[in-house]
Formats: structure tokens, sequence, C-alpha cells
């Protein structure tokens, strides 16, 4: 009898073991799954977040305040800030690469050149985000033909760049995709790229 009865305790107790060890797992799973849907979307780096102020500073000095978020993304794409360019503004500059090598002017410079593009671009958002990228004689194409900004828009304007380029070789086709549509001159994927690493520095 007192055999049975330690069976029945052991028995208990493998059970109870069993049942912690499954909660235990449900509960990390849980724990997991929530975790993942806050962090949900891009990272975006420490440097960045650093230059808030100075993104601030300049964007209410050039009236574009209500595009800090958009400003900080872009300053994400470009460059992660890194470097002493971390908006890559030296070809709005001084029209060639790296000729500015002080974050602050090239903050203040990128803020200015996205000032710009958003006013010729009339307020469209997405237009001058990817010209930015392209340069404004994207917001010139764009009122020409589709009269709005379009994935398929910056596709066609990249291609027609590409093919007409002097020297494509100065030009290197980063994503798969936009070598796959020969559309290697700046970055065809910009402005989604961009609206995405928006949505994170808008929750910060």
């Amino acid at each position: 009898m007192k055999r049975k009865t330690k069976q029945s305790i052991k028995q208990t107790a493998s059970v109870m073991l069993v049942l912690c060890g499954v909660f235990l797992l449900i509960s990390f799973l849980t724990i997991e799954g929530k975790s993942s849907s806050v962090s949900r979307g891009p990272a975006v780096s420490k440097q960045v977040l650093e230059y808030r102020p100075l993104v601030e500073k300049y964007a209410a000095e050039y009236g574009v305040a209500a595009h800090v978020d958009v400003l900080m993304a872009m300053m994400m794409q470009e460059s992660g800030g890194r470097g002493n360019d971390p908006m890559q503004s030296s070809e709005s500059y001084c029209g060639q690469i790296g000729c500015i090598d002080n974050p602050e002017l090239s903050i203040k410079q990128g803020v200015y050149y996205f000032s710009l593009t958003l006013e010729e671009a009339n307020g469209d958002i997405k237009l001058a985000i990817q010209s930015y990228n392209f340069g404004k004689g994207f917001i010139d194409y764009v009122e020409k033909n589709s009269g709005t900004y379009s994935q398929q828009a910056a596709i066609n304007f990249s291609q027609m760049m590409y093919k007409s380029a002097p020297n494509q070789s100065i030009y290197t086709c980063l994503r798969e995709g936009a070598e796959q549509y020969n559309a290697c001159y700046g970055d065809i994927y910009y402005v989604r790229d961009v609206l995405e690493y928006r949505d994170v520095f808008a929750k910060k």
C-alpha cells in the first residue's frame, strides 16, 4: 500500500513538473511574441538619434519643422549617421561628392535642399523625398509625365538617366531589384525605405 502511495506521489510530481514546464514555455513564447511586435520595423542608429537637435534646429530655420522625422529617416537611409557628411549633401552643396567634412554643415545643407525639393514638389512628400536622392530634375520629369510620384516613375527615371549616362561605371546597382530593371541611377526604393524609417522615428 505504501509502495503504491509513493508511486502515486512520484507520478503526480512528474505531471506537475511537466505542466510547469509547458506553462513556462508558453509564457516565454508569449513574451517573445509581444517583444517582436513592439520592435517591429527597421532598427535606427544611436548616431542618427544624437543628431536630432541639429535636425530640429535647421528644420525650423528652413520651414520644414513638420518633417523632422522624415529628415531623420533620410539621414538613416543615407549614412546611418556615420561619417562627416551624414546627410550625404555634398553634391547639392558643391556639385561633387566629398566636399563636406562637417556633420553640422551636412545637416544644414541637407535640410535646406529638402526644403527646396518639398517646395518645388508642391508639398508632395514622396516626390520631395525621391528628388533628394535623384536630384530636382526628377520633379520636372514627373510633372511632364505622370504628374505625381509613383514607384514606376522612379524606375523609369532611373532607367533613363542610367541609359544616357556618359559613364555608366560610376553607378553601382546595389539592389537586385534595380539591376533587374537596369535602373542603377540613384535608389529606386528610396521613398519606401525612408518612410519605413520615418515611422520608427515617429515612435521615438
